[in-house]
């Protein structure tokens, strides 16, 4: 009974964690787009498509969610993550890409 109660609490655990860790990068990507507009090196249209990405990614990490009781499958996090990857790859490319407006 004890390992049972155990098990659910480590796996509890675990997908909180996992969201934290999804809400974490998601947090942090917002702050380089930020600081990217701030500073200029991120222009409106470069902006706008990046937030639409992001928007995008967010609405499908909400439908899993929803059709898996609250979490994500193995395979899901795994393309989660890949998204992310992509995007923050986006976002560092277009910060470095020469085109600016003045902050």
């Amino acid at each position: 009974m004890n390992r049972v109660i155990a098990a659910m609490i480590m796996a509890a655990g675990m997908a909180f964690a996992q969201q934290g860790k999804i809400a974490d990068r998601k947090e942090n990507q917002q702050d380089r787009i930020a600081n990217g507009v701030k500073s200029g090196a991120l222009t409106p249209h470069e902006t706008s498509k990046l937030e639409n990405k992001e928007s995008k990614l967010n609405k499908e990490i909400r439908t899993d969610r929803k059709a898996n009781g609250g979490n994500l499958t193995n395979n899901e996090k795994k393309q989660v993550n890949h998204q992310q990857n992509k995007l923050s790859s986006d976002i560092y490319k277009d910060k470095h890409n020469g085109a600016t407006q003045k902050p």
